[in-house]
């Protein structure tokens, strides 16, 4: 890369522009560039930064964007950089425009526009430039890629910082493995120990992720025993866990096989002896209820001797009763005839108001007679009853004939209807559905598009906010400085008036006498007087104090505008060129569009299924097309035969009906008659009998009662007992017997008898004998409940253990595996002697050629006497790999490049950064850096020291290569000839090139 001409224009300090010959500087090999500290020389290798990578150096990345404008350059220019170079053998010309605040070209104040940057290249053949590209992104990837570096590698290589080098001389193994890490990007091998650790860790948390589940299953055995079982004592992920596990489990599984058998034996003892105490408690039980079986005897005796007189009325009832019962028949005939009587009377009255009155009187006989008339002349209208019933039955068929021929031509003309626009329907719903796909796939296509379309209105809109932001931020900003600036004027003024009227404000002091703090005079003849309007400290020191406030308000007015022009390059980069009305219009329409094609697709469902239930009826149409053809046809042939029959029907009919409506209603009538005829014949042959039985039972009644002893009917009658008054009696009566005969058995049984003449049984005794041996016995069969349930827990668990033992065994291999490879990448194993890292290792083979390539200049730099060597050497506790020293062949001895003298740092460090260039270089694919530049330090350095290293710099040009020193040396302006100076004034910094061709 060989740079030939830069041009500067309202950049840094430059107010004007500015333009640098490049091809003039390098044509002597080694060029100066020189000016006061403050002037801008760094801002010359700035610029260069900024023409290829868009940003400048180090930590001067702050001032990025409209911050990189000069305050010296008039409203109306703009800041520029263009720098042509040769590069892969080609001659290109950048042109970067940081964003900027304008003055509006209509109406008051500023705008902002954007950045804009252009590449072109020069055509070999005509000489003409040609246009390449004017997208940052594209020229960026563009100049990376012929350069083969990144931003922070160029400046490294072709802007070399010797501060950089020198504390890269005094750094340790991590500082400077952070520095080669960003110029060789050995990312990838940090990558690869970042994923085996990443690995180491996965493996290493699964294997305690087991060993914790094991120990959880070890604490879960434990519980099972009760607290017996020992817990292993390696910890999750040490060694040795899963056969502590396991050897726990075989002692606690035996432990309680012991402890089941032992519960077997104190529950079979338990049983045995709840057995003796059950029959015990049985024996007390059977005594006391004798005994209280014979006292209760003895009561019931004392009770039946007080009741023998109610007892012998009682009975006398009963008799009595019993006698009435012999009567009660006679007494129930008599009720039930004289019941019947009243009975048929009242029907025989109603029955003979329902008769004509020719037949009111008539007897049973002749009512009979009459009955039996009418019921055969009902009787031969069975037949024309039938015919009348077949004829309702075929004029109801001959009516639904009719009804289905009337629905059948119905169905044909709607069935004829539908199927005339069948094909247009379908056809119709066919070009719906066609229609929606289509919308759909429009509404899928429009979903891509509305994210980013969304994306960047807002930013659009976000830029507008900002361009608002920024506008206030400006104006706030100069306003600051405005006052900054009138603030510092003030103080100047006043400091100025003080220093006019100093010679008052001394004189004030001084004494007769006394000497002069000015001339040492001890007279003083004629002292200054202070005039009006005298500026003293105090009001001094006010308004420096009101400067300094204004001015610190200044710079933090300028920072929030920066903060706002960098927000609002980066919005404006992700909207784009595009204005927010134009953006919420196209957003607009595609939301639009988007919502008509959702909407024209919607109906994509509905109109197939309409078509499939189209097709549906379609084919239930045709069928009842065909189906009412047969129906049709079966009709005509069923309808004559129906006429036929109904004409002999009502032939017959006529015949039978008389004068009544018809044959039911004339069967109607004659049913009537039957009935009441018949009904009135027989009530009155009930009621005689009713009489004739109503006066034998009256007899019968008489009778009975005088046989049974008693003197009137009516005294039979009230000697009777209802049902329920008779069981009463009965059952005290019963109830006595039965009570006197238990009482008898009791107190006759020997058992009682013996068991009265005992000691009273002592039943609780028994019974809290009886269940301390049940709750003996529950605890044995609890206790050995639980040792069966202990046993099968710790069967199951310690199978579990087994299964998580035998599923660990690979897992911890893995883990041993990757630990050891993880180990030996980030130097931690013991098998790494070095503790070096991977990147640390690769880093170290980068760090001996750079110091192979750096020692070839640094022995000529120090006329022979020091070399650099690698050292991969431990120092103390920490890592090797990364160590630097110098050979001193003076003395022989090698020490570390922390001990170099000021002078031997400043040219170690030159040297290291030129072969850091050499190396840089090829990493980067071998491209040819032919213009170089050095910054500072060289204040440091002896005459003959200085003029070896000036040696070493010129000879650089025999690989064609050209050096520009940055330094304000004075020795350096007379030993370089070729210069590029940069003169400060108050309207902004010039460059100022001389002692080129």
């Amino acid at each position: 890369m060989r740079l030939h001409r830069l041009d500067i224009t309202a950049f840094g300090p430059f107010g004007g522009t500015q333009s640098v010959d490049f091809d003039e500087l390098s044509a002597a090999g080694l060029f100066l560039l020189h000016g006061p500290t403050g002037a801008g020389k760094t801002s010359v290798l700035d610029a260069v930064c900024y023409a290829l990578y868009g940003s400048v150096p180090g930590a001067r990345q702050s001032g990025q964007g409209t911050a990189l404008r000069s305050d010296h350059a008039a409203p109306a220019t703009r800041t520029s950089v263009t720098l042509e170079l040769t590069v892969a053998g080609r001659r290109l010309e950048i042109t970067r425009q940081p964003p900027w605040e304008r003055p509006k070209k209509r109406g008051t104040g500023t705008t902002l526009d954007k950045a804009q940057t252009w590449l072109r290249e020069r055509v070999a053949v005509s000489g003409a430039w040609k246009d390449l590209s004017r997208s940052h992104q594209e020229i960026g990837e563009e100049i990376t890629q012929l350069l083969g570096m990144s931003r922070e590698q160029f400046c490294q290589v072709v802007l070399l910082p010797q501060g950089d080098f020198a504390r890269f001389l005094r750094a340790d193994a991590e500082a400077r493995g952070k520095l080669l890490g960003r110029l060789f990007d050995t990312r990838r091998f940090a990558d690869v120990e970042k994923r085996l650790a990443e690995r180491r860790r996965a493996t290493e948390s699964l294997v305690r992720d087991g060993d914790a589940d094991l120990l959880a299953d070890a604490h879960r055995m434990q519980q099972a025993a009760g607290g017996t079982m020992e817990l292993p004592g390696p910890a999750p992920g040490e060694p040795g866990l899963a056969e502590a596990v396991l050897s726990a489990a075989a002692v606690a599984r035996s432990t309680a096989r012991e402890q089941l058998t032992a519960a077997r034996c104190r529950l079979t003892a338990a049983e045995s002896a709840l057995a003796d105490a059950g029959r015990g408690l049985d024996e007390e039980r059977e005594r006391d209820r004798l005994q209280r079986r014979f006292a209760e005897a003895r009561e019931r005796a004392a009770r039946l001797e007080e009741e023998t007189g109610a007892h012998r009325e009682a009975r006398t009832r009963m008799e009595r009763a019993r006698k009435a019962e012999t009567v009660a028949p006679a007494l129930d005939l008599r009720d039930s005839a004289e019941t019947e009587h009243r009975r048929a009377a009242a029907a025989e009255l109603r029955a003979r108001a329902l008769l004509p009155a020719s037949l009111a009187d008539a007897g049973a006989d002749g009512l009979a007679v009459a009955a039996r008339r009418a019921a055969e002349e009902l009787g031969g209208l069975a037949s024309a009853r039938r015919a009348e019933r077949r004829l309702t039955d075929l004029l109801g068929e001959r009516a639904g004939l009719d009804r289905q021929e009337r629905a059948d031509e119905e169905a044909l003309q709607d069935a004829e209807s539908w199927l005339a626009d069948w094909e247009e329907s379908r056809t119709g719903l066919q070009s719906r559905i066609e229609s929606a796909q289509q919308a759909a796939a429009r509404a899928g296509e429009l979903a891509v598009r509305r994210d980013p379309a969304r994306q960047r209105l807002n930013a659009a809109r976000l830029r507008d906010r900002l361009a608002e932001d920024a506008d206030t931020a400006d104006d706030e900003a100069r306003a600051a400085r405005e006052r900054a600036l009138t603030a510092r004027q003030r103080w100047l003024d006043l400091k100025e008036q003080r220093l006019n009227g100093i010679a008052a404000e001394l004189a004030a002091g001084l004494t007769d006498g006394d000497p002069c703090a000015v001339c040492g005079a001890t007279e003083h003849p004629a002292p200054a007087r202070r005039v009006d309007g005298h500026v003293d400290r105090e009001t001094e020191e006010r308004a420096l104090a009101e400067h300094q406030s204004a001015d610190e308000r200044r710079a933090e007015a300028e920072r929030r505008l920066g903060a706002a022009r960098e927000a609002l390059a980066a919005a404006s980069a992700e909207a784009g060129d595009g204005a927010t009305e134009q953006l919420s219009r196209a957003v607009d329409e595609l939301e639009q569009e988007y919502a008509r094609a959702r909407e024209a697709a919607s109906v994509l469902h509905s109109a197939q299924e309409q078509l499939r239930h189209a097709e549906h009826e379609y084919e239930l149409r045709v069928a009842a097309q065909r189906e009412a053809a047969v129906r049709a046809a079966s009709r005509v042939g069923h309808r004559e035969r129906l006429d036929r029959e109904r004409e002999t029907l009502e032939a017959e009919l006529a015949q039978a009906r008389g004068d009544a409506a018809s044959v039911t209603a004339r069967a109607a009538q004659l049913e009537r008659s039957v009935a009441l005829l018949t009904d009135a014949a027989d009530t009155v042959r009930t009621a005689e009998n009713a009489a004739r039985r109503l006066k034998e039972a009256d007899a019968r009644l008489a009778d009975a009662a005088f046989r049974a002893g008693f003197d009137t009917p009516q005294a039979a009658a009230d000697a009777l007992l209802d049902d329920a008054a008779h069981r009463a009696l009965q059952r005290r009566l019963d109830a006595r017997q039965q009570e006197e005969a238990a009482v008898r058995a009791v107190l006759a049984e020997p058992e009682t008898a013996a068991a009265a003449g005992r000691p009273p049984a002592d039943l609780a005794s028994a019974r809290r004998a009886a269940e301390e041996a049940g709750r003996r016995a529950r605890e044995a069969a609890s206790a050995l409940d639980a040792a069966v349930r202990r046993c099968a827990e710790l069967d199951r668990l310690s199978a579990r253990a087994a299964a998580s033992v035998r599923r660990l065994g690979p897992l911890r291999e893995e883990y041993d595996r990757v630990a050891r490879l993880a180990g030996l990448a980030a130097g931690t194993s013991a098998d790494n002697e070095r503790r070096m890292r991977l990147e640390s290792y690769v880093l170290a083979a980068r760090l001996e050629q750079v110091a192979a390539a750096a020692t070839v200049r640094l022995h000529r730099m120090s006329s022979g006497r020091y070399a650099l060597v690698h050292s991969d050497d431990r120092t103390g506790r920490g890592r090797s790999g990364l160590g630097l020293h110098v050979v001193d062949a003076w003395t022989g001895r090698e020490r570390d490049t922390a001990t170099l003298s000021g002078g031997e740092t400043f040219f170690a460090s030159l040297a290291l950064a030129l072969g850091l260039a050499d190396v840089v270089t090829d990493e980067a694919g071998g491209v040819r850096l032919d213009t170089l530049f050095i910054d500072e330090g060289f204040g440091s350095l002896d005459d003959q020291t200085l003029d070896e290293v000036l040696d070493v710099l010129d000879s650089l040009r025999e690989r064609d290569r050209s050096v520009g020193i940055v330094s304000h040396v004075a020795d350096l302006r007379r030993r370089i000839h070729a210069q590029l100076e940069v003169v400060k004034g108050r309207s902004g910094s010039q460059l100022r090139q001389c002692g080129t061709r």
